[in-house]
């Protein structure tokens, strides 16, 4: 059936079709770099980046632009207690972003633009709003009329009227109506601004996404993503303002992941249980934490609890064992040795990578994803324990394990040091094949010791072994 999404803009779970064949333009929502992530910013990295790698995987070409948003009223607010310059703060916290998704295993973005970078654009797009009619200036300040826009609230499914009882709780006098949203903010005091043809200020949140994407990946894009807490009205603000730019379709699929909750309660620093992406990272490793994130369907909820992250620890070592025992019995295992068992091993491999990409096709399963890979590991060890098994087999399961963990952002491949007793055990079986004259068995034995560091002497008292 092919790759399949589900679209917030209809509710449904659709096939995959990008506007160019073979390309897809992805834009996800970034973060603001007034300080570092939590554990919940997290979430929309490891997620959006795990279907990028998919993507990718299927054969895709993948731009993926990701900004930053580094003007903002909480910036403002750190520059001035700290008595820097707002660029100073989103310098600090767009370093730490990027170290904190690193350590996740999160690749930088094609495109990591910045809000600062990008005000030509910004103030070029707002003029254009203005001279369609859909944009006016008020006192310096500049808003969207979504009056004009007949869809308005066709992302977040909200009923004009209830979007409007809620915007009058806040009445603006400066605004035609309660709904329509700023665009440009004019200058206050202790306030980064730039010049415009308003006067002195600095852009709207909203306004920036719609700017960079239009600049970075065009009039069209085929997916546009982020948490569902942007849903509304940041995502709905973004449409509305694209859409009215370009005349055409902003995104061709919404797709948002669900909220994160600590110990079943709702993040908030009130409750002391505001847990910073770094410190997980360093207390239980990135893998683990990306691991864990991908254990669950990306669009439900997901609760953290030191109780869970065990659990996923404990699934992530079976994970990692099997490929090291695996990775031991090919160092092992004859090449010459008969094995019955070829073509039935071959026929299991590839009905787990058509099962995995099954349940990645279904709107990026993970959850079950991760299950198959279990199943991996499953028929991997069944496999083992036959007498003979074939270097064909135990490599072709070792890459399997690798090339789908890959494509979650999991890295099992690890450097492993033999144990005492399988240094032993190798330099036992040399010594038989030396005595059967089958130097090409030593020679290889011998060359895997000393890619592992472990340095062979002969001597008449028979072969002693030291590490390097």
């Amino acid at each position: 059936m092919g790759i399949q999404l589900t679209n917030t803009m209809t509710r449904r779970k659709e096939p995959f079709h990008t506007l160019e064949p073979g390309k897809v333009k992805m834009y996800v929502c970034g973060p603001t770099v007034y300080n570092y992530i939590h554990i919940g910013n997290a979430r929309p990295a490891i997620v959006f980046d795990t279907l990028r790698r998919y993507l990718k995987y299927r054969g895709y070409e993948v731009t993926f632009v990701q900004n930053i948003t580094d003007v903002d009223d909480k910036l403002i607010r750190v520059a001035n207690q700290e008595g820097v310059t707002v660029k100073e703060v989103a310098d600090r916290y767009t370093d730490a972003y990027n170290a904190d998704l690193k350590s996740l295993n999160v690749p930088p973005p094609d495109i990591q633009p910045r809000v600062m970078q990008t005000i030509p654009e910004i103030i070029e797009f707002v003029q254009g709003l203005i001279e369609k009619g859909f944009a006016y200036e008020s006192e310096g300040d500049v808003y969207f009329r979504t009056g004009r826009f007949q869809e308005y609230g066709k992302l977040s499914h909200q009923p004009l009227d209830d979007l409007q009882a809620g915007a009058r709780v806040e009445i603006n006098e400066k605004k035609e109506h309660p709904l329509d949203f700023v665009l440009w903010k004019a200058a206050k005091t202790g306030e980064v601004t730039w010049e415009s043809p308003w006067g002195e200020g600095r852009p709207g949140w909203h306004i920036e996404c719609s700017a960079m994407a239009l600049k970075f990946l065009g009039e069209e894009i085929d997916i546009h993503a982020g948490g569902t807490d942007l849903v509304f009205p940041h995502h709905e603000n973004e449409i509305a303002q694209s859409e009215c730019f370009t005349g055409k379709v902003f995104a061709r699929y919404w797709l948002h992941n669900g909220m994160l909750n600590i110990d079943n309660e709702k993040m908030s620093k009130s409750l002391g249980n505001f847990l910073l992406a770094r410190e997980l990272s360093e207390k239980f490793g990135g893998q683990l934490i990306r691991f864990f994130m991908l254990q669950g369907h990306y669009r439900n909820p997901i609760n953290f609890s030191e109780e869970l992250i065990e659990q996923a620890a404990n699934g992530m070592e079976r994970i990692k064992t099997a490929y090291t025992n695996l990775s031991h019995r090919l160092d092992t295992v004859r090449a010459e040795e008969p094995n019955d068992q070829a073509q039935e091993q071959a026929r299991i491999i590839g009905e787990l990578r058509e099962r995995f990409i099954a349940e990645m096709d279904d709107d990026i399963n993970t959850a079950n994803a991760i299950t198959v890979i279990f199943d991996v590991v499953k028929e991997a060890n069944l496999y083992l324990r036959h007498q003979n098994v074939g270097e064909t087999e135990v490599r072709a399961y070792m890459d399997l394990l690798v090339e789908l963990t890959e494509v979650l952002g999991l890295e099992i491949a690890e450097e492993q040091e033999l144990l005492d007793s399988e240094v032993d055990a190798l330099i036992e079986e040399r010594t038989e094949a030396r005595k059967a004259r089958n130097f090409a068995r030593s020679d290889e034995i011998r060359d895997l010791l000393a890619a592992k560091g472990i340095v062979l002497e002969d001597t008449p008292q028979g072969v002693r072994w030291r590490r390097k």
